[in-house]
């Protein structure tokens, strides 16, 4: 039952996120919401839902604080090497714009942040506060930009956009349909842990960082299908810097600080660093990411979870 409830905890996070992200777009539609300010915070904060709720949900949990980072570390790294790889071998390796070297500078600032708190030891309330602060600032910044550089609105429009009582009916399902996934899931991951001994750093950055990556995977490659490179890579780099500033920061201070194992300094979280930066000095160098990179960066992500597990 336990790998049941994490199959069925994942299908009701993604299924969860799309639909609150659909209901809340159609509701913010219907109010004459911004189309940009739609973008920056209502689906940003869908497509992180199913983190966010993982990561409050194992801090209840006993060794919690090992699934949390372990989870947004797992996640990033598999964003950056197995998401952003997959995308570059399907040709998504466009030259970036202003935007997308906006991105890298943000996601760059955002892992030495982590890097850091993991060579500390942990993760203050004070911090977590001045995460989020730095959040809003980069989010209104980004804003501010593409509003006086005229950039073009992006998933402004939802399946239900004629009919309000779906829409409602979306958000509040979707919402719910997270948090319970996210318990479900949990309680999956603990009696994996009881009855096959894996740590909880692993089972975080292996089990649970593959989960809640799932949707930016799908979006990511499906944007890179369609030749839209700078969804795909611009895709990848929000979900990185929403991961660590957004979800660790109110993680935090939800849990009044959370404690970074020493084991995370001894090897993921400087694949993080490297990787991250890998890729960002490549878009800040004007330089394209092409299928040779993606397919190291794949082989090279296959390698590390098979060196996890073992």
């Amino acid at each position: 039952m336990d790998e049941l409830y994490v199959i069925i905890g994942f299908i009701l996070l993604i299924l969860g996120a799309e639909g609150f992200v659909q209901g809340a777009v159609s509701l913010a539609s219907k109010f004459r919401v911004p189309p940009l300010l739609i973008g920056f915070t209502i689906v940003a904060l869908g497509t992180s839902l199913p983190e966010l709720a993982v990561v409050l949900e194992a801090l209840d949990t006993e060794g919690g604080d090992d699934i949390a980072i372990g989870g947004i570390i797992g996640s990033n790294i598999s964003n950056v090497m197995l998401v952003l790889g997959s995308a570059a071998l399907l040709g998504a390796s466009e030259y970036p714009g202003r935007g997308i070297r906006r991105d890298a500078v943000a996601v760059l600032v955002a892992s030495l942040i982590l890097v850091g708190a993991t060579l500390f030891g942990s993760i203050s309330q004070l911090l977590g506060v001045l995460m989020i602060i730095l959040l809003v600032t980069f989010y209104a910044y980004s804003y501010n930009h593409a509003k006086d550089h005229n950039v073009p609105p992006e998933n402004e429009n939802s399946i239900f956009s004629q009919n309000l009582s779906f829409a409602i009916l979306a958000l509040l399902g979707g919402g719910v349909m997270v948090w319970l996934g996210a318990d479900l899931l949990m309680e999956g991951v603990k009696g994996m842990i009881a009855k096959y001994g894996i740590s909880e750093s692993v089972i975080g950055l292996t089990i649970v960082a593959l989960g809640t990556s799932l949707p930016e995977f799908a979006v990511t490659v499906i944007s890179a299908l369609r030749g839209h490179g700078g969804v795909a890579l611009g895709n990848v780099l929000g979900s990185n810097v929403m991961n660590i500033l957004g979800i660790l920061g109110i993680a935090s201070i939800v849990g009044g600080g959370i404690v970074i194992s020493s084991n995370f300094a001894e090897g993921d979280i400087w694949l993080l660093l490297i990787s991250s930066g890998l890729v960002c000095g490549m878009l800040l160098d004007n330089r394209e990411i092409g299928r040779g990179v993606g397919l190291s960066l794949v082989l090279g992500y296959l390698t590390y979870i098979v060196l996890l597990i073992s």
